[in-house]
C-alpha cells in the first residue's frame, strides 16, 4: 500500500495496489475515517466518516498537490 510522502496534515494518502486497474484516485485516512478522491477531475467518490468541512479541506490538499499524486499514481501503476 503506497503512501504519498511530503503532504502536510493529520492525512495519509496512500494507493491499493489492486486498484491500479480503476481510474486515477487516492485513498486519504485519519484514525477511523477513510475517503477517495478521483484525481481527474479531482471529486469525492467515497467518505467514511469524514464531515464536509474536512473533505473539503482534504481536497484542497488533493488539488494543491495533484502533481505530486499524479506522478506518485504513474510510478505506482504506470501512466
Amino acid at each position: 500500500m503506497p503512501t504519498v510522502r511530503g503532504i502536510s496534515g493529520p492525512y495519509r494518502f496512500f494507493f491499493y495496489s489492486f486498484d491500479c486497474a480503476e481510474p486515477k484516485h487516492v485513498h486519504v485516512r485519519r484514525e477511523k475515517m477513510l475517503c477517495k478522491f478521483w484525481l481527474a477531475p479531482v471529486a469525492l467518490s467515497f467518505n467514511d466518516g469524514f464531515s464536509a468541512t474536512e473533505l473539503n479541506r482534504i481536497r484542497r490538499l488533493i488539488l494543491d498537490n495533484r502533481g505530486r499524486l499524479l506522478e506518485a499514481w504513474n510510478e505506482h501503476c504506470g501512466s
